[in-house]
């Protein structure tokens, strides 16, 4: 994705979350929305596009990742919190394009991580999974730097805020 569709899918999703405050046609305004950014782990250059960021609160890793997110809110169709082994998961499931974008990603970057962030209550860094195979079928399961009502408040927004952009797409 370059800067030029970067800046207009976060223009749009901007636009339709703000847009829909505003509405009356029984939309709440006290809907909550999430977004979620998806980066690849780089080397920081100093070029400004890659830089440094903060994952895990308890025990705090800065990451080098690209700064431009190679996905969001946009390409996800739906989410939900999901039982794993000693505790819960987020499942991220993308649509058709996404789906492709996580295939491609994660076939020449085995090895790297992801780093996961998101504006829900808070605005931060959720986890960095490292990328351990190909996704082909566009889900990303991974486990949160979250409590179990911090996970459920985000996929909420997220699938308030996937559910929003549908509409938007439907001519």
């Amino acid at each position: 994705m370059n800067r030029l569709q970067a800046s207009i899918n976060i223009i749009f999703t901007a636009v339709v979350l703000l847009s829909t405050g505003c509405q009356t046609n029984g939309i709440s305004k006290d809907k909550k929305y999430s977004l979620i950014n998806f980066h690849l782990e780089s080397t920081p250059d100093g070029s400004g596009r890659t830089g440094y960021v903060p994952v895990y609160r308890a025990n705090p890793q800065q990451i080098g990742i690209r700064n431009e997110a190679f996905l969001d809110v946009v390409y996800i169709t739906q989410a939900r919190v999901v039982e794993a082994i000693g505790g819960f998961s987020i499942r991220i499931q993308f649509d058709e394009i996404g789906t492709k974008r996580l295939q491609t990603i994660t076939t020449y970057n085995r090895g790297k991580r992801i780093a996961i962030h998101s504006n829900f209550d808070d605005s931060r860094w959720l986890a960095a999974p490292q990328i351990m195979r190909t996704i082909t079928n566009g889900v990303l399961i991974f486990t949160p730097d979250a409590t179990r009502e911090e996970a459920e408040r985000i996929v909420l927004g997220i699938n308030n805020a996937a559910e929003e952009l549908g509409k938007a797409y439907v001519f």
